[in-house]
This record gives structure tokens, sequence and C-alpha cells, in this order.
């Protein structure tokens, strides 16, 4: 995996968990404009809307420089629509950087070949 390929899996880690928290945090705020007075939507709906804009940017960057097959960039689509989606994306990306890094340093010191 090269640098930018590495640098695009993790903007998409890093933006995917505070996406989700702000869908929840949207979610909780649109229940309680309809239960009470308090109406924090408009904010959090642009601190989420940006966040989600950012996701599927870092998301189209990443599938392009991963290649990814069309089901694992799906998923991640998928995931970003979800309320809590955005934790197992950050999750799954975790997992694939550290297999990414120890493959390489197999192949560095010739335990595996390529």
């Amino acid at each position: 995996m090269d640098i930018k390929t590495a640098t695009a899996l993790r903007r998409l880690r890093l933006v995917s968990a505070p996406e989700a928290v702000s869908f929840l945090l949207l979610l909780v705020c649109s229940v309680l404009k309809r239960t009470t007075d308090f109406n924090a939507v408009p904010v959090m709906g642009a601190i989420h809307g940006v966040l989600f804009v950012l996701y599927v940017i870092f998301w189209a960057d990443a599938w392009n420089r991963a290649k990814w097959p069309l089901g694992t960039a799906a998923l991640y689509f998928v995931l970003s629509v979800l309320p809590t989606g955005g934790f197992f994306a950050e999750r799954r990306l975790t997992r694939e950087a550290e297999s990414a890094v120890i493959a390489s340093r197999a192949r560095r010191e010739g335990i595996v070949k390529t």
C-alpha cells in the first residue's frame, strides 16, 4: 500500500466516527424539536451535512486509490447512511490499515513475497 492510499483510508477513517455521532445527534435533535421547544436541527443539520459530504468525498477517493471491489465500496457507502454505520466503518478501516502495515512489513523483511 502506498502512502497516498494509506492517507486516503486514514482520512475516511477519521471522518467516519464524527459523521456517525453527528447523525445520532441530529436524530436526537429531531425528536426534541417535536417534543419540546428545543430546536437545534438547523445547526446539527448543517454540521452533519458537512461531515457527510466530507465522508462521501473521502469515500470516493479511498475507493479510487485502494481499488476496492464494488461490494466493498458499496458496503462503506451504505454504512455512511446508517445511524451507527460510521462506527463500523471506522473499525473495519482500522483493521484494514493494520493488516496492510503487517503485510508491508512482512514483504520488506522478506517473510512474504509479492
